[in-house]
């Protein structure tokens, strides 16, 4: 894939995971992740949390009264409105 995809920014981006896959002698060729980046399970309540949170973004930059107004957010589609993003709701 890293050889047939198109990118615009493909040499660059080949030569910073290179450069990062050559630091570690495991790594034969190219790093795509950094280390430091651990894992952490999220429970049902802390997905919430945080769907909620960035619903509210657009609100708190005061660029909307309401969430469901911003035409970006899904929460849009949970208010019976449309927005611009087609989602798929779960259940």
């Amino acid at each position: 894939m890293i050889e047939t995809e198109a990118e615009s920014r493909r040499e660059w981006m080949l030569q910073q995971f290179n450069f990062e896959g050559f630091k570690l002698q495991r790594i034969k060729k190219y790093k795509f992740w950094k280390d430091d980046n651990h894992a952490i399970e999220l429970t049902t309540k802390m997905i919430e949390r945080r769907v909620v949170y960035s619903k509210q973004n657009p609100v708190k930059a005061l660029i909307v009264d309401l969430a469901e107004d911003y035409v970006y957010s899904s929460a849009r589609d949970y208010s019976g409105r449309t927005g611009l993003v087609q989602i798929s709701f779960l259940s």
